[in-house]
C-alpha cells in the first residue's frame, strides 16, 4: 500500500501561518487527485482541499483565499499553506487521495490555534 505521511503541524497563535507537507511512499501518488482532510474535536473527518493531476485545485468555503494547495509531483509531495489562522482551524490534517484510500490514512498532524 501506498504511506502517505503529513507533517509540518504545530501550536500557532490566531493569524499565524502554517505550512504543511505530505510526502508519499511511492511515485504511484502521480496519478490520482490528492486531497487535505481535517477531523475537529468531537466532528468528522472532511476533505478541506483538492488539487488534480494538471494543477486544479477546489477547496471548502471555510478555507478559500486563506489556504492554498499545491503539489510537487517529482517529489511526491502535496503541500497546504494556511495562513490567517483561526481557533477554528484547529484539528488533525491528514492527506490522501481523492476518492480517499481507506489503507493510505496516515497519522496526521496537529494543527492547534490557540492564544
Amino acid at each position: 500500500q501506498v504511506q502517505l505521511m503529513e507533517s509540518g503541524g504545530g501550536l500557532v497563535q490566531p493569524g499565524g501561518s502554517l505550512r504543511l507537507s505530505c510526502a508519499a511512499s511511492g511515485s504511484i501518488f502521480e496519478i490520482y487527485t490528492m486531497g487535505w482532510y481535517r477531523q475537529a474535536p468531537g466532528k468528522q473527518r472532511k476533505m478541506i482541499a483538492s488539487i488534480a493531476r494538471g494543477g486544479s485545485t477546489d477547496y471548502v468555503e471555510s478555507v478559500k483565499g486563506r489556504f492554498t494547495i499545491s503539489r510537487d509531483n517529482a517529489k511526491n509531495t502535496v503541500y497546504l499553506q494556511m495562513n490567517s489562522l483561526k481557533p477554528e482551524d484547529t484539528a488533525v490534517y491528514y492527506c490522501n487521495f481523492w476518492p480517499p484510500w481507506d489503507d493510505s490514512w496516515g497519522q496526521g498532524t496537529q494543527v492547534t490555534v490557540s492564544s
